[in-house]
């Protein structure tokens, strides 16, 4: 019986170290996972200042990088509006009813024809000068820009826009050079619209020393933009 018992107190301690090895490692095993966590939040960045740095980092390349919010944001907004913007596409020539008509007034001193682009075609941007040439009897002559500020302007359907050709009134009793007829090219254009001249037949004979041929940008003569 003495045996039994200590053959039994034998059995409960080797358990009871057993049962202790197993809960060491359990609690090695637990341990263990929240480091193996912990080293995998700190190479993702995680919430460290490794993870703050790297996600700081990436909004720098996205923004602050290219602008930060000053031009990386605003610069989304900008290119969705200048895409926008260019739906509406530049007047063209197969769009325009281009008409012009003698606007001198009596006692000027020099000739004026106003010249008119209405639009017929979808919603279009004009900007700075038509280009202009007069058919003569001598060959063709270009108009010089005046130099006045050319604006940009959307011409709805519908709508008209007109600017103005001045040009020396020949008052020297002599032959003058005949004009023959208008061409007008809208700006940023290539394809040219010719009509008739309304103006004075002539023009003074001159040195060739310049054009006497003058035209201002969109919206200068008439009722501008109707």
């Amino acid at each position: 019986m003495r045996a039994q018992k200590l053959t039994l107190a034998a059995l409960a301690v080797v358990a009871g170290l057993s049962l202790t090895a197993c809960q060491n490692g359990e609690d090695d095993l637990g341990q263990a996972a929240p480091s193996s966590g912990s080293s995998a939040a700190s190479a993702s960045g995680g919430s460290g200042s490794g993870g703050s740095a790297a996600q700081d980092g990436g909004k720098d390349s996205a923004g602050k990088g290219s602008g930060g919010q000053g031009t990386g944001g605003q610069g989304a907004s900008a290119g969705t509006g200048s895409e926008a913007n260019s739906k509406v596409g530049k007047c063209r020539t197969d769009d325009l009813d281009i008409t012009a008509t003698d606007s001198t007034i009596g006692g000027d001193t020099e000739g004026t024809v106003a010249v008119e682009f209405k639009n017929g075609g979808p919603d279009c941007v004009l900007s700075g000068y038509a280009g202009i040439d007069l058919k003569t009897n001598a060959g063709s002559l270009s108009a010089e820009r005046t130099g006045e500020k050319a604006t940009p302007m959307t011409l709805k359907n519908g709508k008209s826009v007109y600017f103005g050709i001045n040009y020396p009134l020949n008052t020297s009793g002599g032959s003058g050079v005949r004009i023959t007829g208008l061409v007008v090219t809208p700006p940023d254009e290539t394809k040219s619209f010719s009509l008739e001249w309304p103006g004075a037949a002539t023009l003074p004979a001159t040195d060739g020393s310049g054009s006497q041929v003058k035209v201002g940008p969109m919206g200068s003569a008439g009722q501008g933009e109707g």
